[in-house]
């Protein structure tokens, strides 16, 4: 029986414009009245995720950043910030190619590396207000880092060169066509969702995580059961217990409305 269902956000449960589809809290709520648990895991700071749910976001958990913020219905339960010294590392690394920007973020503001002009795209939904530019001062707190690589195409190869310079420190896992997130080792949204599952006295054999991007691989490796959407990158609809339809058509949301819908029933116990 699914006992907790885990989500991540762009490219997964939200639609083709970044934008939560309306049937959505909608589906969360029946899975709750069915005694299903629900997380959003994301690449996203909890302060930005959490306002997509307005006043449901405290009757759900969060798993932010690439796990180094784990909120329980609206209590923080962990946040690990990134050593100093490791950034200092990464920064350079990123500095020898000229295709990387580097970007990093505390818990309210987002620190840009680079000139302003680097970062291209898909800055309102990466890079909220407030945005400072340069490296941050010693007192700041890191709790995520992303980089911006300019060419699609050369997403994978930079992803494996800065694994290559730093992997001792972080992992890099690309996400959508331009980024590629910076994990912590041994922090990601599996570690995240296990401390949920702690609070919950839940087995990961009983929880079903969405995703689409390599930032979910640990996730989905670690629950018992996977759905990858139809627009997910072909690794991770290789590890996927099973293949749904694209974000563009709402199919996360479906699915959760039929686990709800037999769960309701006895279907499944």
């Amino acid at each position: 029986m699914i006992k907790l269902i885990a989500s991540d956000m762009d490219g997964t449960l939200l639609d083709e414009n970044s934008l939560l589809p309306a049937e959505t809290l909608s589906a969360v709520a029946k899975l709750q009245e069915a005694g299903i648990h629900f997380a959003i895991a994301t690449g996203r700071r909890y302060d930005t995720a959490s306002s997509f749910f307005g006043e449901a976001a405290d009757s759900i958990d969060f798993v932010a950043s690439n796990g180094a913020q784990v909120v329980c219905r609206g209590k923080l339960l962990d946040r690990n910030v990134f050593p100093r010294a490791a950034l200092r590392r990464l920064r350079d690394a990123v500095a020898e190619f000229d295709m990387l920007h580097l970007s990093l973020f505390d818990r309210t503001k987002s620190f840009l590396v680079d000139d302003y002009s680097c970062y291209t795209g898909e800055l309102d939904k990466d890079f909220p207000e407030p945005r400072v530019a340069g490296w941050p001062g010693p007192d700041v707190d890191i709790i995520k880092a992303s980089v911006f690589c300019d060419s699609p195409e050369a997403i994978m190869d930079m992803a494996y060169v800065l694994g290559r310079a730093v992997g001792d420190k972080f992992v890099f896992a690309p996400s959508g066509q331009h980024w590629i997130d910076v994990l912590q080792v041994g922090v990601s949204k599996a570690t995240g969702v296990a401390e949920l599952l702690s609070i919950y006295d839940i087995d990961p054999a009983d929880v079903l995580a969405f995703g689409d991007s390599m930032n979910d691989y640990e996730l989905m490796r670690y629950v018992g059961h996977s759905c990858a959407v139809g627009n997910a990158r072909p690794a991770i609809k290789q590890i996927a217990e099973k293949v749904i339809g694209a974000n563009t058509e709402h199919s996360v949301q479906m699915e959760m409305l039929r686990i709800a819908a037999e769960t309701g029933r006895g279907i499944g116990k």
